[in-house]
């Protein structure tokens, strides 16, 4: 896991990256505060440490910049302990605040939670997808549209994953056979039909009609 640290006092900088470093954590320091931002992002940290009192912008306006091109998850580490000052920076984008000086152990399960709770997001959004309202969950094989949901076979499940990961493409009919029925020696074109209608069946349970267009002679897109 790689933490960038934006701390323009070298003492707390060096203090905690001995810390991160200490914790197994892979640390880069900026050391110049011109377009941290850009900076940042050129790094693609796992997290970044953010004082607000810096040189030029103040770490509040660079997390707003950051949030423009990434979401990584941030952590204000500042000695303005004012509650609005900690307001402010949770509406910039922050998704922690600790005041120094702060507890070396309390600081390391901080990052601990953050890290956690953005992995377990990450994790998540890697196992749903969403086009036109319709959410699809390949863990559960599970259907989502407003508010109400059904349950779909495994194979009906790849079927409309692989739709999904080309939605507005046309997918040709041959290249959904190879994908479904890749181990099969012989496989009867009309299965293929016979999966399609099954799913626009489970879809219109939940008051979806022509999710999955039919392309004739082509194939099928969403």
């Amino acid at each position: 896991m790689k933490i960038v640290i934006v701390e323009d006092e070298k003492n707390v900088q060096e203090e905690l990256r001995l810390l991160l470093e200490s914790a197994a954590y892979e640390v880069t320091a900026i050391e110049e505060f011109n377009h941290v931002s850009m900076q940042i992002e050129s790094e693609n940290p796992d997290l970044v440490l953010l004082d607000v009192n810096l040189p030029g912008l103040n770490g509040r306006e660079i997390c707003k910049e950051v949030r423009l091109a990434a979401d990584v998850p941030i952590i204000f580490v500042t000695s303005d302990d004012d509650v609005m000052a900690e307001i402010s920076g949770m509406l910039a984008g922050g998704d922690d605040y600790i005041t120094k000086p702060y507890h070396p152990s309390i600081l390391l399960a901080r990052i601990a939670a953050v890290l956690k709770r953005t992995r377990k997001k990450t994790e998540e959004e890697s196992y749903t997808f969403t086009y036109n309202g319709v959410t699809l969950d390949i863990r559960t094989y599970k259907l989502f549209y407003k508010g109400q949901q059904v349950e779909i076979s495994k194979h009906e499940c790849k079927l409309l994953h692989y739709l999904f990961l080309h939605s507005g493409e046309v997918v040709p009919r041959l290249e959904l056979i190879e994908y479904l029925w890749d181990n099969e020696v012989f496989i009867d074109d009309n299965a293929l039909s016979v999966t399609v209608t099954r799913i626009r069946g489970r879809l219109e349970e939940i008051g979806v009609t022509g999710f999955i267009e039919t392309k004739r002679g082509a194939g099928y897109r969403i």
